[in-house]
């Protein structure tokens, strides 16, 4: 795949360029700044840019506009976030106009390479890819939280899952539960969160936006 990479440590960078480039994929470019990244998003069309949400100048949150800026002039292209901590609020703004194509990774995940390239491949696919232990963060702060609370533990682990992207046959093998299982209990947390009237995949992505959010 092509992929454009804007992260202000060369360090991590140069790494994330060879990992890609021994794995087979194009760096078209790698920026250390989301303006540089901007500019050369008008003559290339990557299919997945991955950023940081912190860069310079202020380190704040100059990463996640310009990857909501991508997401609007080019909806075609995917996002694949990276960032050093846990920002939730920075999670439900990159899935609140689409959950698709998008990723949202904490900067440990990239180590782990099976599971930095599974998510680069889900993201491309048009799917979603958020770090596990964001979900698993956002499962302690919701625990009080209503409709959630009317989730079995099963729906909750389920659900879990969803959040991170992965499709039914996935959940079904990293849960080790059937597949008719899995459908049966996304139909009762659909019910429980009052999706059971809206139809296809926007009901998968209301449901991770509804846990997100709450």
């Amino acid at each position: 795949m092509r992929l454009m990479i804007a992260e202000d440590s060369t360090l991590l960078r140069e790494g994330l360029v060879r990992l890609l480039v021994e794995e087979g994929h194009e760096v078209q470019g790698a920026f250390g700044d989301a303006v540089s990244l901007l500019a050369e998003m008008v003559s290339r069309r990557p299919d997945i840019v991955v950023l940081d949400i912190r860069m310079p100048p202020t380190h704040t949150d100059e990463g996640l506009r310009a990857a909501l800026e991508i997401r609007e002039r080019w909806p075609e292209v995917g996002v694949l976030v990276l960032s050093q901590h846990i920002e939730r609020n920075y999670a439900v703004q990159l899935l609140a106009s689409h959950a698709e194509r998008v990723g949202y990774l904490l900067k440990d995940r990239v180590a782990q390479v099976e599971e930095f390239l599974d998510a680069l491949e889900r993201v491309r696919a048009g799917g979603a890819a958020i770090d596990p232990e964001v979900v698993r963060q956002l499962l302690i702060r919701t625990t009080h939280a209503d409709p959630l609370t009317r989730l079995t533990p099963r729906e909750r682990s389920v659900l879990e899952t969803l959040a991170q992207g992965h499709t039914n046959t996935a959940i079904a093998q990293k849960l080790h539960i059937s597949l008719s299982s899995v459908e049966k209990n996304l139909n009762a947390i659909f019910d429980k969160l009052e999706l059971s009237h809206t139809t296809g995949y926007s009901r998968r992505i209301l449901a991770v936006l509804r846990y997100l959010k709450s």
